[in-house]
């Protein structure tokens, strides 16, 4: 997969050091990854919220930040769309950004 906006993922690492081993981790997996749908990321990561419009919620650092991914399978691309807390996180309509 192709993951666009990395700056913003390489950004939040800064402000919040605490994510940034998890985050990588989950940038290789993502890039290595042949996603052809939400059941592959599904089964890969069971806490994964599957959200409408091709959206994806990542639970990061055992939940403590929330990443939002929207996904063009047939592309092979992923987009970033908001990575934040949880109070941030509640304040946003995922489905749409």
């Amino acid at each position: 997969m192709w993951v666009i906006a990395v700056k913003t993922l390489k950004e939040f690492r800064q402000k919040h050091p605490d994510s940034e081993q998890p985050l990588k981790a989950l940038y290789a997996e993502a890039r290595k990854a042949n996603w052809k749908s939400s059941s592959d990321i599904k089964n890969l990561y069971r806490s994964t919220g599957i959200l409408k419009n091709n959206r994806v919620v990542f639970n990061i650092k055992g939940n403590s930040y929330r990443l939002v991914v929207a996904i063009k399978y047939k592309f092979q691309i992923v987009f970033i769309r908001f990575i934040g807390m949880h109070n941030e996180y509640d304040r946003i309509k995922a489905e749409e950004i």
